[in-house]
């Protein structure tokens, strides 16, 4: 049986006025979190690229990284994917959640050029897909969204397990969500993505305050051959310090052996 594990943390990116919450108070405890917990992947979202380097520099022993844009503008916020030394990677897409997925673009009425990172990865001589992702706010934006990665997807055999993780911008009540793990209303099928936790969903964004402010907004959705065995939300301090305004989150999956992919 082989075992997968995960973690998902929208950092916040660096260059926003924190005060006190600010990313010089708060690195230190998110390479200490990513250390303590040392999963097989770590996700990010709205990684600054100072923001990354140290990520980097602090996890070089055990992590590479895919997920970068490079170069980039100064404020660019990427999804950074981490994942062990001792998995391989295959290939990586950089994708842009819009209707020019290769071009650094928006679309469906998104405020931001939103992305996902898609990484092809061997795990003990099995392949597994990994995708990093942060969504707009609103459904048109959602909606695209989805649809982009479902596309992209299809290009790779049904039979490789996908692990999604990332900030949605959006509840289980959403459409996005209904779409991913369901079937939508207007008969469109799911994408066949199964979900980690159960009602009642915990709340995952905070403002610092240690108290949800929102839903259950940051997720980690999977599908194939993967059997989910834990799954939580980090909802405590670092030496006394919330590492983001968003509560990471952490899954454990077991994977049979010699499952066909």
């Amino acid at each position: 049986m082989i075992q997968v594990s995960v973690l998902s943390l929208n950092l916040r990116f660096g260059l926003a006025d924190d005060g006190p919450n600010g990313w010089g108070h708060r690195k230190r405890g998110v390479a200490r979190l990513f250390k303590e917990h040392a999963t097989d992947f770590i996700a990010t979202q709205e990684a600054n690229d100072f923001q990354a380097e140290f990520l980097a520099d602090q996890l070089r022993a055990d992590y590479r990284y895919i997920g970068r844009r490079d170069p980039a503008p100064s404020f660019w916020q990427n999804n950074i994917l981490f994942y062990r030394k001792s998995i391989a990677c295959r290939k990586d897409i950089h994708l842009f959640l819009s209707d020019t997925p290769k071009v650094p673009s928006r679309s469906y009425g998104s405020r931001f050029p939103r992305q996902a990172t898609l990484g092809l990865f061997e795990l003990h001589r099995h392949p597994l897909i990994c995708i990093d992702t942060h969504f707009d706010f609103d459904t048109p934006a959602h909606m695209g969204a989805v649809e982009v990665l479902r596309e992209h997807l299809s290009a790779f055999s049904k039979q490789i397990p996908v692990i999604l993780m990332g900030d949605f911008n959006a509840t289980p009540q959403s459409p996005c969500y209904r779409r991913l793990v369901g079937e939508n209303s207007d008969g469109h099928a799911g994408l066949g993505f199964k979900e980690t936790f159960t009602p009642p969903y915990p709340g995952t964004f905070h403002r610092f305050t240690g108290r949800p402010v929102a839903g259950y907004i940051d997720w980690i959705l999977y599908r194939g051959p993967l059997r989910l065995k834990t799954c939580r939300v980090l909802d405590g301090a670092v030496d006394g310090v919330y590492v983001s305004d968003h509560y990471p989150v952490k899954a454990l999956f077991e994977w049979p052996e010699g499952t066909p992919s």
